[in-house]
């Protein structure tokens, strides 16, 4: 609080707000240290001749290398009050100068007839509740930016059909802006492009269906199910509480089948000899590769997992995996 404090203890009015401005002018981040003062103290605001002279000079944060920008901006994510510090980031100017895709979501409704709910307070309560982590904090601020271009109006509602694919894409003008490093702009990129996938789960999913998930989410899965958590935000304790349910019983199924599959091969114990007697095969590298196609079949949903042989040799002949069988002379 060392930024705020010095400040609010300054004094007021028009002698306060040339101090800031000079300090700012000489200082840029000053700007960026503030609202991680803000982030980290109970959500405490300068007072408005400071929040006028910061926004009167946020051009010069223009100045300053982007990676500083970028450090500044994950230190006040990363903060307990982080809405309220985004809300200040927001009235000073920086999210028009850094992430004007997110500063297009202020006062874009969600809901017809509910003009409170817009998408950049829904952005904030998100951001607030996920947990500590930047990138899951980065695709949280990020997640809806795809809502602004894809919004419609039907006698139905408001709909985003696609905002969450379109969102993925405009992140990577974001990046064009803000250098992240390679790994961690994968993952932000990942986050917000599936950030709607586990909310679409139900019981009535098949096991191979939820071991397509699992592959296809592969290192993010923790990362993704933490941001699904942090994005319901209805106020409505029962619908929150079955949402919350919902996404905890995606996890534990996935952690029941990724136990099972490390116990139980997903293939009987004989395929390989069934293999060769059904199409008359010699032991070979092929039957190998008919092993691995039957359960990359398995791991993509086609096939169920721990079935009776003759169920694989079905699906190999119905493909025409194996080929014509060898022709014996005699």
């Amino acid at each position: 609080m060392d930024h705020l404090t010095n400040l609010l203890g300054a004094g007021g009015g028009a002698e306060l707000a040339e101090q800031v401005r000079a300090l700012v002018r000489a200082e840029p981040l000053t700007i960026l240290r503030l609202a991680h003062d803000i982030a980290q103290g109970d959500g405490v605001v300068p007072v408005d001749a400071v929040t006028r002279a910061c926004a009167e000079e946020i051009g010069v944060l223009a100045t300053v290398p982007p990676a500083e920008v970028l450090r500044g901006l994950e230190a006040v994510l990363l903060g307990r009050d982080v809405d309220v510090a985004l809300q200040w980031l927001q009235e000073v100017g920086l999210l028009a100068l850094y992430l004007p895709e997110l500063e297009a979501c202020v006062d874009l409704v969600q809901e017809a007839g509910r003009q409170h709910k817009d998408v950049w307070d829904h952005t904030k309560q998100v951001v607030r509740q996920a947990v500590r982590r930047p990138a899951v904090r980065w695709a949280a601020l990020l997640h809806d930016i795809g809502k602004v271009p894809t919004r419609t109006f039907t006698s139905n509602g408001v709909h985003f059909h696609g905002h969450a694919e379109v969102g993925a894409r405009m992140f990577d003008k974001v990046v064009q802006r803000l250098p992240f490093e390679r790994e961690e702009r994968q993952k932000i990129r990942f986050l917000i492009k599936h950030h709607l996938r586990s909310n679409q789960y139900s019981e009535t999913w098949t096991d191979s269906a939820v071991r397509r998930f699992h592959r296809e989410m592969e290192s993010h899965l923790t990362d993704l199910l933490d941001l699904s958590r942090a994005d319901i935000t209805s106020k409505r304790p029962g619908k929150r509480r079955a949402l919350l349910a919902q996404i905890s019983a995606l996890a534990q199924r996935i952690e029941r089948l990724a136990e099972e599959d490390a116990v139980q091969p997903p293939l009987p114990s004989g395929i390989g000899g069934a293999i060769m007697s059904a199409f008359a095969l010699p032991p070979s590298r092929k039957i190998g590769d008919l092993k691995r196609s039957l359960e990359e079949a398995i791991a993509r949903g086609d096939l169920e997992a721990r079935r009776d042989e003759a169920y694989y040799i079905d699906w190999l002949r119905s493909t025409g995996a194996v080929g014509d069988p060898p022709v014996v002379v005699e």
